[in-house]
């Protein structure tokens, strides 16, 4: 059996097999100040108290501080239903992005069901945890009963192999196995990523790209903690290691497909407009001009990227005629980024710093486009209209090549600024 199979069936209590429809037990349920509202209605209608105040999570990330007054109400109704309900775990102060902060706060573990009100809840993968989105009805079934229901996926392998070099992040890597598969190429799948690249990517790489597997259409992306992981979670649970539900797929397990990625000689990746899986190497997007850069969002707003983003910023203005804006993915993420300077490069580049939050990344508040902008961004979608006018362009890549393509107004390989 694989990682998943192996979670799903101890929550079962039998072997399961893909395709089965299972009900099980959720160690952790999550929505944020967008989806707790909707969530929260349903709620209200089927139950009086949550099934556990101490297994759910809310955090206020999409429109924080609220930007609308459509905002304002939503975090308010969340409000009153932390307090009414007593949740234990909510972070409504600008503490950050949902899935930066979870796992922070020690809430993330190996071999747990997390479900959330958000695609992007598989980012939980990196810690060898089954994690997926989904909607409101289901989730408010999840907060009276503390159960959902699955089907059993079926599994895909992705293995990587090749050295890792000082330009090619793990975003690149992520968006090569997108443009490759496609943006349906994995629904409704099990996506798990192993080999000696994937071995090589420390614990924010691996976030990155669990992240985007549902940009493939996957239920779930997943790797097998290493010693950092492990190491990690132990220090955010206060928990021995010993005692982490560490879980691993058999040496002879069958995959539904099984695909192979070789990252030598690869250069950076960049979706372009309108799907994340139109995806081309730097060099055939490259001198394409650009209106706005960001750098952030739950994909690429973590400490690696703004150290990434701030040794090519370092001695560098940008363009006269772009914005950069940059989005630390937590206040703890933010407040390191200040101890360590690279909140002073950013500035002193002409940069502009926003708080924690997803903000831009969904065309929110903090950097809406207009019509006909362009935007290089480290998020994770670039569909038509995401970050603001239908009529504007997204490109998406890894921090560095934003930070290059700032300075020089047009996208551009950061090679130049080594």
């Amino acid at each position: 059996m694989n990682i998943t199979e192996k979670i799903l069936s101890n929550k079962a209590g039998h072997e399961v097999v893909p395709g089965e429809i299972i009900e099980i037990d959720v160690d952790l349920a999550m929505s944020h100040d967008g989806t707790s509202p909707p969530t929260i209605k349903v709620f209200e209608k089927i139950a009086d108290k949550v099934w556990d105040n101490e297994k759910i999570a809310i955090v206020f990330d999409h429109n924080i501080p609220a930007n609308t007054i459509g905002s304002a109400e939503f975090q308010k109704t969340a409000t009153h239903f932390i307090i009414n309900q007593n949740i234990k775990n909510h972070y409504t102060q600008g503490d950050g992005i949902c899935h930066q902060v979870l796992p922070e706060k020690g809430l993330v573990e190996p071999g747990k069901v997390i479900v959330g009100a958000d695609s992007h809840t598989c980012s939980y993968g990196a810690f060898g945890a089954f994690s997926t989105g989904m909607g409101a009805t289901d989730l408010a079934m999840v907060y009276a009963t503390g159960k959902t229901w699955f089907m059993v996926p079926e599994s895909l392998k992705i293995e990587v192999e090749g050295t890792m070099s000082n330009r090619i992040k793990a975003k690149d890597i992520i968006l090569n196995i997108i443009g490759e598969i496609g943006s349906s190429g994995a629904t409704y799948k099990s996506v798990e990523y192993c080999g000696e690249t994937i071995d090589q990517i420390d614990i924010e790489g691996r976030q990155t790209i669990c992240n985007m597997s549902i940009e493939m259409g996957a239920k779930n992306g997943i790797i097998a903690p290493n010693k950092e992981v492990l190491s990690y979670v132990s220090k955010r649970t206060g928990k021995p290691i010993k005692s982490l539900n560490n879980i691993n797929s058999d040496p002879n397990t069958e995959y539904f497909k099984e695909y192979l990625f070789n990252i030598n000689n690869m250069e950076q990746q960049i979706a372009c407009p309108n799907d994340v899986d139109n995806v081309k190497p730097i060099s055939k997007v490259e001198g394409t001009s650009v209106d706005q850069c960001f750098i952030g969002s739950c994909t690429n707003g973590r400490l690696s990227d703004l150290k990434d983003a701030s040794e090519i910023l370092k001695g560098n203005k940008i363009n006269g005629n772009v914005r950069l804006i940059i989005s630390p993915a937590s206040r703890e993420i933010y407040k390191e980024a200040m101890r360590l300077g690279y909140l002073d490069v950013f500035i002193d580049s002409g940069a502009i710093i926003c708080n924690p939050g997803c903000g831009p990344c969904l065309g929110g508040h903090m950097g809406v486009l207009s019509e006909n902008e362009v935007c290089i961004s480290t998020t994770n979608r670039n569909f038509k209209g995401r970050m603001g006018d239908p009529k504007s362009k997204i490109y998406l890549s890894n921090s560095e090549v934003v930070a290059a393509s700032a300075i020089e107004g047009v996208i551009t390989k950061p090679e130049n600024f080594i």
